[in-house]
């Protein structure tokens, strides 16, 4: 199951304070048109729509408006929420008990919450409550403006190499913590990283995750997203953490080259390359990138770097790494190359304007040669 499919559109349209004063304007003055709307049934079930927009938890007796829709996933919608004590902006996956009345599906909601209630690290989507009403499970999640790194890519068709560092750093980081707690993502993909306000990468959607067990006892199941599963899991090995490190070999991958290295049109035919491990590294791509792609893509899982060799990897050592990235990255490719010579002239500007004498004398200095 594919869990915030996308936590993603900017505040605005749809939802935000306005239409949430509306809602509620609507909802206190549902009762005295009750009446006239029963004379019209057509605007009586217009109002019953807007009114569900103002959710209720039965427990605390908070109050949420229900914004416009954010993306969908396997049991469930995703949509942006705010409470409207404190106009704080939630991610909420609302879950229909109709859509997992059956035990086992309910389990695995259950098992999702258990997992993801008691993470807690910058670069995993934070879980913040959750409750049920009579028609629905209701999740709250951090809120991530950016949307996805699967639409950053769909924008984009390619990244540069500084920006994969960027990024990759913070998915290892994260999924670190996750292996440190031992704890299995099983479905790490673009789209299940959520970037922020602040360009910060999240790890998120735990639909699919799962308590690390022994290898001995490890189930067999096939499960993931096709492009991205590893040659033990499809050959039910069972999932490791080096199972995790292929889907990120993928990730790097399809970043640097905008599609995923084992795509096929025909999905046997995606599985065989997989299984072989086969798959092109373009001569565009520089030594560095190619040699980490490849042992993250190495058939056999011990074969894999670990998460810390990763981060020492020349292609993090020898390359740039910006510390931040704006906004604009999510749209254009960023400019890293601003030339030395302009460097320089905006650093001596800058120590002339705010330096103390001797700065000040340098700088009018050489400009007066």
């Amino acid at each position: 199951m594919e869990l915030l499919r996308t936590i993603a559109y900017p505040p605005g349209g749809g939802g935000g304070a306005k239409g949430c004063e509306a809602a509620l304007g609507r909802a206190a003055g549902g009762e005295s048109r009750k009446k006239k709307a029963e004379e019209q049934p057509h605007q009586h079930a217009h109002l019953a729509a807007e009114v569900s927009r103002i959710i209720t938890d039965p427990t605390t007796g908070k109050r949420y408006c229900r914004g416009k829709v954010l993306g969908k996933g396997g049991f469930a919608k995703c949509y942006e929420m705010t409470d409207l004590s404190t106009n704080k902006v939630y991610a909420a996956k609302i879950i229909p008990h109709s859509r997992v009345a059956k035990p086992h599906q309910r389990e695995k909601i259950d098992k999702e919450i258990e997992l993801h209630r008691m993470l807690n690290h910058r670069h995993v989507v934070q879980f913040y409550h959750y409750f049920e009403d009579r028609e629905n499970i209701y999740i709250l999640l951090e809120y991530c403006s950016r949307r996805s790194m699967a639409h950053i890519l769909k924008a984009r068709k390619v990244l540069t190499e500084p920006e994969v560092r960027y990024y990759l750093r913070q998915i290892v980081s994260g999924l670190k913590y996750l292996h440190e707690q031992e704890i299995l993502h099983r479905d790490l993909k673009l789209g299940n990283f959520f970037i922020n306000e602040n360009m910060e990468l999240k790890l998120g959607d735990f639909g699919l995750a799962a308590r690390l067990e022994p290898l001995e006892h490890r189930r067999r199941t096939i499960c993931g997203t096709p492009n991205y599963l590893s040659p033990e899991v499809l050959n039910k090995q069972g999932h490791g953490c080096k199972s995790d490190i292929w889907a990120l070999g993928c990730v790097m991958y399809t970043m640097l080259l905008g599609r995923p290295p084992f795509e096929t049109t025909n999905l046997k035919e995606t599985y065989r390359c997989i299984r072989e491990a086969r798959y092109s590294l373009p001569s565009s791509l520089l030594a560095p990138a190619k040699h980490l792609i490849a042992s993250m893509l190495s058939k056999n899982p011990e074969d894999r770097p670990s998460l810390d060799e990763i981060i020492r990897h020349e292609f993090f050592l020898q390359g740039f790494t910006p510390d931040r990235l704006s906004a604009s990255c999510c749209n254009t490719v960023p400019d890293f190359h601003l030339s030395s010579p302009a460097k320089n002239f905006f650093k001596k500007a800058a120590a002339a304007l705010f330096g103390g004498k001797k700065d000040k004398a340098r700088y009018f200095d050489t400009h007066s040669k």
